[in-house]
């Protein structure tokens, strides 16, 4: 009976401590990876990466909240993604070759996700996310 009790707890607490986390995980290899994640911005440097991260920002501007982002790979292709209301939602494309830069406007929630996912290995990329 003790132990019925004691094992049915541990599950309670096990479930507590994972309902507060993000419902987004990161798993990559990389290769001289720098980055670095705040409050209201996001910034990744990289000879190679490959796999999914994922960065949390807060909004503290409410609908009035803006997401500027900024892209630039030497090789290989990536998608960013987007969440701030509890939905998976494009940003872009980083193409080889390619750089792009942009924003969103209109977040709602305080939480805002960026994910990160790579379709195979990019090269000499940096990416940044700033919320404002």
């Amino acid at each position: 009976m003790k132990k019925a009790i004691t094992l049915i707890l541990a599950g309670i607490i096990c479930l507590l401590c994972f309902a507060g986390c993000c419902p987004y995980k990161s798993s990559y290899k990389a290769v001289a990876f720098v980055h670095s994640n705040t409050d209201d911005s996001a910034k990744m440097n990289f000879s190679e990466f490959e796999g999914t991260i994922v960065f949390e920002l807060k909004s503290q501007n409410g609908s009035q909240a803006k997401l500027k982002y900024s892209a630039k790979l030497q090789k290989g292709n990536a998608q960013i993604y987007y969440d701030h209301d509890g939905t998976k939602k494009k940003l872009f494309s980083a193409r080889e070759g390619e750089q792009e830069r942009g924003s969103v406007k209109g977040l709602t929630n305080e939480k805002v996700y960026i994910i990160v996912e790579t379709n195979g290995k990019c090269e000499d990329g940096e990416m940044s996310f700033e919320v404002d």
